[in-house]
């Protein structure tokens, strides 16, 4: 491809909310067009020129048979009307849309089939024991692989050997850039995103009780489109251990206590672990119990976390450059 904005397509998994908001930081920076296609609806604010078909769902009905493929891919249902009309609506954008390449955030069945269609492919990873045979193929089938956090910091086994194919942007936060001046209260914000959770209401009640804190709930049923100023005027900042909820902790440069979330293969877990080994936040492997937080609180309120070192200045632009730099067969 020479001579032309490139186009290209970008799958978003509808798992939680981090995928979608990763698409949304990265897409002011990047110098494409974009037909976006998702179990999700189409979110406000997409940039001018880009489209968005909303897929149907793959994972309803009955029992699926064989998804695995005896352990070699993750999810290919044998017989499944949507699984196949899912691919079927891609392979129309693609073509449509002559289509130079594809995001994908994230689905190894989706990266393998966008390079079955001869299109340059990026891979959005996470973090995890994400060495099983599908994950590997998906690595092997993908041009370029975006980790988004820092290099060193946070290390994988399964990106050690893809070597150059690898790009740490930094942490991806929608907040990037923004004004950082504010005055610490002596208030606590539990950030708890959108995927879920194994902590209720009444643990979080006997946490506030304990601390003597007021603290404000922000995620799942008490979502919030801009939990910008919160985060900044937070004395603590609890938080589950996804990537865009650290990448935002490390924008507001906010003292935090990290509590990582059941995910798949363990990727919480082991963002939680990195962030415990650089000192950038209080780690906590289970919810603490009430007699606990005290101490907890006080002690994240008065460190001074090196923020800087998640590499959440710049970002974005990185991962745009990676994926353009992709698409016009730079990498």
């Amino acid at each position: 491809m020479t001579g032309r904005r490139p186009r290209l397509g970008w799958y978003v998994h509808h798992h939680g909310r981090g995928h979608l908001t990763r698409l949304l930081a990265i897409a002011p920076h990047l110098d494409a067009d974009v037909d976006c296609v998702s179990t999700l609806a189409a979110p406000p604010g997409l940039p001018a020129g880009w489209s968005w078909t909303v897929l149907g769902r793959d994972d309803d009905g009955a029992d699926p048979v064989d998804p695995t493929v005896d352990g070699l891919l993750h999810w290919a249902p044998i017989g499944h009307a949507g699984h196949r009309t899912r691919l079927s609506v891609i392979a129309a954008a693609a073509v449509a849309g002559r289509w130079d390449g594809m995001v994908v955030d994230t689905s190894v069945e989706v990266t393998l089939f966008a390079r079955l269609l001869g299109l340059r492919t990026v891979v959005v990873t996470q973090p995890g024991n994400r060495v099983d045979r599908p994950h590997l193929l998906g690595f092997a089938a993908a041009d370029a692989v975006l980790a988004p956090w820092a290099r060193g910091i946070l290390s994988p086994p399964h990106l050690e050997a893809l070597g150059e194919k690898v790009v740490y942007t930094g942490g991806i936060s929608r907040f990037a850039g923004r004004d950082t001046a504010g005055v610490r209260t002596d208030g606590v914000v539990l950030l708890a995103g959108g995927g879920g959770a194994a902590v209720g209401p009444a643990a979080i009640r006997d946490a506030e009780k304990a601390t003597g804190r007021t603290w404000r709930v922000l995620g799942g049923d008490a979502w919030a489109d801009d939990p910008w100023p919160a985060l900044l005027s937070a004395g603590v900042v609890v938080s589950w251990a996804g990537q865009n909820a650290v990448a935002d902790l490390a924008a507001a440069r906010a003292p935090a206590v990290v509590v990582p979330q059941e995910r798949p293969f363990d990727e919480q877990r082991e963002t939680g672990r990195a962030l415990h080994r650089a000192g950038l936040a209080q780690v906590r492997d289970d919810w603490p119990a009430a007699a606990q937080w005290p101490d907890l609180i006080d002690r994240a309120a008065s460190a001074r976390p090196e923020w800087e070192r998640w590499e959440v200045a710049g970002a974005p632009q990185r991962a745009a450059t990676a994926i353009a730099d992709t698409m016009r067969g730079r990498r």
